[in-house]
C-alpha cells in the first residue's frame, strides 16, 4: 500500500513539475494553476482511494518539492547560461578554424549549408513533438 501511495505521489509531483517547466504554464493565472493542481489531486484521491491524511501528506510533499525547485531555479538558470556560453564559444572557435582552412567562397557556402541543416533539424524536432492537448 505504501509503495502505491509513494508511486502515486511521485507521479503527481512529476506531473506538477513538468507543468511548471512548460512556458505556457508560466503565463497562466496562479489561481488557474492552483485549480488544476486541486483537480489533479482530487483525481488521484479518487483513483487510489486516498484518505484525507494521505492527501495532506502528498500536498505537503508537493509543496516541499516546489519550494526546493523555486530555491534552486537561479542556480539552474546560471548553469544553463554558462553551458550555452561555453557552447557558443566552441562554435565560434570551430568557425574561426574553418575560416582559416576554407576559401572565402567555400566558407560562405559551408555557413549556408550549416544554417540549412539547423533549420531542417529544428523542423524535424518540431514534427516529433507530440501535440499538446488543451484541457
Amino acid at each position: 500500500m505504501k509503495k502505491i501511495v509513494l508511486s502515486a505521489a511521485f507521479a503527481v509531483i512529476g506531473t506538477f513539475a513538468m507543468a511548471q517547466q512548460s512556458p505556457q504554464m508560466h503565463k497562466k493565472d496562479p489561481a488557474q494553476m492552483e485549480q488544476k493542481r486541486a483537480e489533479k489531486m482530487q483525481e488521484l484521491k479518487t483513483e487510489l482511494n486516498l484518505t484525507d491524511a494521505q492527501v495532506a501528506q502528498i500536498k505537503s510533499l508537493h509543496e516541499k518539492r516546489m519550494a526546493e525547485r523555486k530555491e534552486n531555479a537561479p542556480k539552474i538558470q546560471a548553469e544553463r547560461k554558462a553551458k550555452m556560453e561555453q557552447m557558443k564559444a566552441k562554435k565560434e572557435q570551430w568557425n574561426a578554424e574553418m575560416k582559416q582552412i576554407l576559401s572565402p567562397e567555400q566558407f560562405q557556402k559551408w555557413q549556408t549549408k550549416q544554417k540549412e541543416r539547423m533549420q531542417n533539424m529544428h523542423h524535424k524536432q518540431m514534427k516529433k513533438m507530440p501535440a499538446k492537448a488543451d484541457s
